[in-house]
């Protein structure tokens, strides 16, 4: 559909015209770059507005048990055993999800390149390879990395990681691919534009990681390598341990598909995705979404029953992947503050959220897959999301537990 004309008719069809407002005044390239874009375009995706605020009603919710902390702590050493003997063969693998940017840090350009350090410099970037070369200086082996990126900030990420020498770690074991794009659009539904050639796009969220990774070709790689597991983690915990052999090693001692760190709630309010049942299957439920008796629903030895909160780290199956790959994840619509521009060509950088935008989430992968271990985590050793600028959940924040881990800022 790269022809005119056709663009026009799909765009006439689905009442967005508007989007080849300056058609006319582009360059040969910026005509071709917008028809392209109009061709990928999912309408679908534009008619769930209108159904944004339609709750879907939940299955039946039950509490889940996790793998304790005292539990891991009894079986550590078998758990590792089995983690390393997996690592060692080649089975595991990193996916680290960084398809996002730095603004609500204040920082023009991908998380992962945020400077923490006081006295030196030290990358949100060099943190996570540094946790992931702790594992496998250990085990005597590397583990192939999969970045995840985004057209925003692709070039930048693979130019950073070469600039810095891949912080030690073999550039051979290091694969990026490029998440899917998702359109952005006003209250009213229409699409808006970012450039006079460009829509306003941005990475459709973390639950389409494994389609990407199979649409871009980097799935080869790890179907190649034998690869078994896949252990997922996003790019702004900067604590967080990365193909984890005590982690690894109880999920397959547990013969489970699929494997969620988590943490022990603070208390019963805390604001925090649970891992539970949903009608027998694993499924992830959030805060707002509990009742007040779920909440504060209590075990027989007086804990909370929905006690544990996920943490974005996840091991998957390869094979349990496969199967759910072509399953129709839920679209989220969520509402933003959104750059575009006018119909007089003006640049808006928006205070209030002014539209939609797309995105799928891994939450809703657990759901699909055929079952799930809760493996708790020490909060103050393993969690320190790095999400606002200060605060909770801060740069600051991050610091704080980072020295109590004896990093050295």
């Amino acid at each position: 559909m790269t022809d005119l004309n056709a663009a026009k008719k799909y765009l006439e069809e689905n009442g967005q015209e508007q989007v080849l407002g300056f058609y006319d005044e582009l360059d040969e390239a910026g005509k071709q770059k917008l028809l392209d874009q109009i061709e990928k375009l999912d309408m679908s995706l534009i008619g769930l507005v209108e159904h944004n605020d339609e709750t879907s009603e939940r299955g039946k919710l039950e509490p889940l048990n996790a793998v304790t902390v005292k539990e891991i702590e009894k079986n550590g050493a078998l758990y590792k055993e089995k983690g390393l003997e997996a690592i060692r063969a080649g089975e595991v693998g990193a996916v680290l999800l960084a398809g996002g940017q730095g603004t609500r840090l204040g920082y023009d350009g991908p998380k992962g390149t945020v400077n923490i350090g006081e006295t030196r410099q030290l990358y949100i970037f060099e943190c996570l390879i540094k946790n992931l070369m702790k594992v496998t200086d250990e085990a005597g082996v590397t583990v192939p990395l999969y970045v995840m990126t985004s057209d925003k900030n692709n070039d930048e990420t693979v130019k950073f990681f070469k600039e810095h020498d891949f912080f030690g770690y073999p550039e051979s074991e290091v694969s990026f691919f490029i998440q899917d794009m998702a359109p952005s659009v006003d209250h009213n539904g229409k699409l808006l534009l970012e450039e006079k050639d460009s829509l306003s796009l941005s990475p459709n969220g973390n639950g389409g990681w494994y389609a990407s990774m199979a649409k871009t070709g980097v799935l080869e790689d790890v179907k190649k390598r034998g690869v078994k597991w896949l252990n997922i983690f996003a790019v702004d915990n900067v604590l967080q341990q990365i193909a984890d052999p005590l982690f690894v090693g109880a999920v397959i001692d547990k013969d489970v598909v699929c494997g969620a760190k988590v943490v022990r709630k603070n208390d019963p309010e805390e604001r925090v995705g649970v891992l539970c049942l949903e009608d027998g299957s694993p499924s992830i439920v959030e805060y707002y979404e509990m009742t007040e008796e779920m909440r504060t629903l209590r075990d027989e030895e007086g804990e909370l029953a929905y006690a544990f909160g996920v943490i974005l780290n996840y091991l998957f199956r390869v094979d349990e992947l496969d199967r759910i790959v072509n399953e129709k994840l839920m679209t989220h619509v969520v509402e933003k503050k959104i750059p575009y521009i006018n119909e007089a060509g003006e640049h808006i950088k928006p205070e209030t959220p002014n539209g939609y935008k797309f995105e799928m989430l891994i939450l809703d992968m657990i759901h699909l897959v055929k079952n799930c271990l809760p493996y708790e985590v020490v909060r103050e050793h393993e969690f320190a999301p790095i999400k606002n600028k200060t605060g909770i959940d801060s740069i600051e924040s991050a610091k704080e537990l980072l020295r109590k881990n004896g990093v050295v800022l």
